[in-house]
Parts: C-alpha cells; structure tokens; sequence
C-alpha cells in the first residue's frame, strides 16, 4: 500500500446516521454498506451525504439510526450505468469510525490533485462568482477518483485560470446540492450532487 496515496484524499465528517445501512455490493469476499449521514452546516442546514462502509466496521459499531458517529476515509467517486448512459458516483468511503466529538469541525477534506477539465467560471444574476471545477486525486492500484469541486468569490477568481494538468491541493468541505433536472420527455425530475465546497485552494 503507498500510503502517500492515502493522503491525497482525506475527509473527516461528524453527524447523525440517517438510514439504516443497507448492502451495496461485494470487493474480493468482503461486503460494503451504503448509508447517509446527516452533517450540519453553520448555517444551520444539513447535508445528507452518502457513506460506504465495510462490513468489519459494521460488525464494531451501532450504526443504528439517529446514532451521532464520527467518520475518517476518503471521497471517491465510480461509474455506474445507467440505462445506456453511464453516471459519475460519489460516496464517502469510511476507513475509520472513531468517538463522536461535537467539538470538532463536522465536515472537512482536503484532495491533492490534478485539474482534469477546463475550469467553468461563471456569474449568477446577484454578481455572486462561481467557479467549477473537476480534479483528479490518485489512489492506489492505479486508479483515480474525480471529484467535483465548486469554488466562490476570490476563490473563483483565482480557479478560473487553473490549467488542465495543473497540480493543486484544495480543501473544504463535502456538500449536498438538490437541483431540478429536465428529462427528455419534459418532465422534471429532483436530483441531489455532491461536491467539494471549497475555501481554500494552494498550488
């Protein structure tokens, strides 16, 4: 295991399981979980973000509902088909499960990573500066997760001229975003994106 690979990916988050853990899918004989975890925000929101967790961590912990849990591990993302299309996945995958501390900041990450798209700089009608991007973070075995990152204000201004291939760090946090997705047939349809909320960005 390359263990400089751990940390180009590393996510903390503390909140409230909201749904019982459910089988998602089986790696080598061992069997992974789904769940979400419901994380506040300053602002007095939640997010409800989605967490992948091995079946040994299950058997060590109550993940029952409404059970305050603390979370280390890793944002990854996956393909998933769809139809004929194929979807990009995120999910926090969780390596460790450690004491609830309320005292900690709930929601933080930081990626070490390479942009891989042309950054979209943007500007909505109240003039507010929104810059997004997609970076690539190594894992091990030669794979690579792309993890979608919004930026704001100075910040987006300062993204907005990132080269593809351009090596970087970001940190932030993980955010839920439901949004309203028009289908071929006209009908609209709620959907929730995940992302990276950034605050601060090195290169």
């Amino acid at each position: 295991m390359n263990y400089d690979l751990l940390n180009n990916n590393r996510a903390a988050l503390s909140g409230v399981i909201a749904t019982e853990p459910t089988f998602s899918h089986d790696v080598f004989g061992e069997s992974f979980y789904e769940t979400y975890l419901s994380v506040n925000r300053l602002s007095e929101q939640t997010d409800l973000l989605p967490i992948t967790i091995s079946e040994h961590l299950i058997r060590d912990y109550d993940l029952a509902v409404g059970k305050s849990v603390s979370i280390l591990g890793q944002f990854r993302s996956y393909n998933k088909l769809d139809g004929d299309k194929s979807r990009l996945m995120l999910t926090v995958f969780a390596r460790e499960i450690i004491e609830y501390d309320e005292n900690v900041n709930p929601n933080e990450i930081e990626l070490n990573g390479y942009v891989c798209k042309p950054a979209m700089y943007r500007t909505t009608p109240f003039k507010r500066e929104i810059c997004d991007l997609l970076i690539a973070v190594n894992r091990a075995y030669n794979k690579s997760d792309y993890i979608p990152c919004i930026a704001w204000g100075r910040n987006a201004r300062f993204a907005k001229n990132l080269q593809v291939g351009e090596k970087i760090t970001v940190e932030g946090r993980i955010q839920s975003r439901d949004y309203q997705k028009t289908l071929e047939n006209g009908e609209t349809i709620m959907k929730t994106a995940y992302e990276v909320s950034v605050s601060r960005i090195i290169v």
